[in-house]
């Protein structure tokens, strides 16, 4: 009844347009009614603690670090990159899409920036070339959710946070499978595009090619520099995230100097928003987490999910198939909030490994950021491609097939993801 009352709550406080951080506050006081454990000490101390964690330090200095990046001109040289390596193609410009996702993902850890920066520049761009303008916003759109896949990512920190998982596992076994998910892309891409006709790019000289990564190895080495310091113990992951904003302050200063005291200000005003936000998320959840233990929903899921902890396998893509339908309605944050502690213990009786549970929630999760009818990045894509909302959920099927099947491979294989982390761990 406790979850049927914590549910209701939540689901019904969104259908009427409840910011979902308010909520799952609603949801914790009806909890706490119905079992008559009322304390707003309680709620104000568990709101506190929910945010007071070092390791949470990481995602405000992502989130800065990725807006720096965008006001410094980082997004430009990357894609100026792709195009000097496939622009001269058949259907080049989506390829350029694709490596220009995966790259820029190991940049910022957000889909809805990523999304974001490569939907305003490319989409315009491929739509003059006579590319069909609904597939490459769909194309877009699910290019930018593998960037909370590839490190680093925000959402592996809340998982990690939240769930009591090494974050650098989580960091170093997603990226394999984030570049399963650009590699799915690029197939899909040149099977639907195969037989079209469209405008090419004159093809790049080698000189030109050269001072292309020339003028974006900086960017280029970020990614470097976080993995590497990670996989070498130089650094945790949250010291990684302020080493990120350094870095993205000195090249966008210092080398490409297109980042001035305005665009600084602007970076640490939207980064403030946009952590205000996601951290007063974190801490609503945090009084529904404690509140479900209380209430033993655990114990509730754990018997539900409990006749296929002997089977591994089927209670996986069980748990895929109710994040998948969860995903359609809700975020990425929330889920992995509300969920993760509920599930967890479930997928450690069944002898399922954290880290590639994690990976395999938070790439599920990402599938939801291009599933109607919510669809973050989709809404995000419309927007800065100026195409409709169905336009857009036209365009990005394919795709999301593919990122579909990359799923079921990892969930049947996990080899996929554990043989590359052992090796890079």
């Amino acid at each position: 009844m406790t979850a049927v009352i914590f549910l209701g709550t939540l689901l019904v406080a969104m259908a009427f347009g409840m910011p979902i951080a308010y909520a799952l506050l609603l949801s914790g006081f009806g909890m706490m009614l119905y079992l008559d454990i009322f304390d707003s000490q309680i709620i104000a101390q568990n709101l506190i603690n929910g945010a007071n964690s070092t390791t949470l330090l990481a995602v405000p200095f992502f989130i800065l670090a990725g807006e720096l990046m965008n006001a410094g001109g980082i997004t430009q040289r990357i894609i100026n990159f792709a195009l000097a390596l496939v622009g001269q193609v058949r259907g080049g410009l989506g390829y350029v899409a694709i490596i220009a996702a995966v790259i820029f993902a190991g940049l910022s850890g957000s889909a809805v920036a990523d999304a974001a920066a490569l939907g305003a520049i490319l989409i315009p761009m491929m739509a003059k070339s006579g590319y069909n303008r609904e597939r490459s916003a769909g194309l877009i759109a699910a290019g930018g959710i593998i960037a909370p896949v590839i490190p680093p990512s925000i959402p592996f920190i809340l998982f990690g946070v939240t769930a009591n998982v090494s974050i650098t596992k989580l960091f170093l076994g997603g990226i394999v499978p984030g570049l399963l998910m650009g590699l799915a892309l690029v197939f899909v891409w040149w099977w639907l595009t195969r037989k079209e006709k469209m405008d090419t790019l004159p093809r790049k000289s080698v000189k030109e090619m050269l001072i292309a990564f020339k003028d974006a190895i900086w960017a280029l080495l970020m990614p470097v520099i976080i993995l590497v310091g990670l996989r070498g113990g130089v650094f945790t992951p949250t010291e990684s995230a302020v080493v990120a904003v350094f870095y993205a302050l000195f090249i966008g200063t210092v080398v490409y100097r297109a980042l001035n005291w305005k665009g600084i200000a602007q970076s640490l005003v939207s980064a403030a928003r946009t952590t205000s936000a996601v951290m007063f998320l974190v801490a609503a959840a945090m009084v529904t987490a404690w509140l479900i233990t209380v209430a033993n929903v655990n114990r509730a899921i754990s018997e539900f999910l409990g006749p296929l902890t002997d089977s591994p396998l089927l209670l996986l893509i069980v748990v895929n198939i109710i994040l998948i339908i969860i995903g359609m309605a809700m975020d990425i944050t929330p889920i992995i909030l509300i969920m993760a502690p509920v599930l967890l213990p479930v997928i450690l009786e069944a002898g399922i490994d954290p880290v590639y549970f994690g990976i395999l929630f938070v790439l599920n999760c990402c599938i939801g950021l291009i599933t109607p009818p919510v669809g973050t990045v989709l809404n995000v894509v419309a927007g800065v491609g100026k195409t409709s909302l169905p336009g857009v959920v036209r365009g990005v099927w394919p795709f999301l097939v593919a990122q579909c099947i990359v799923l079921l491979l990892l969930i049947l294989f996990p080899q996929l993801v554990m043989v590359p982390l052992e090796w890079l761990y």
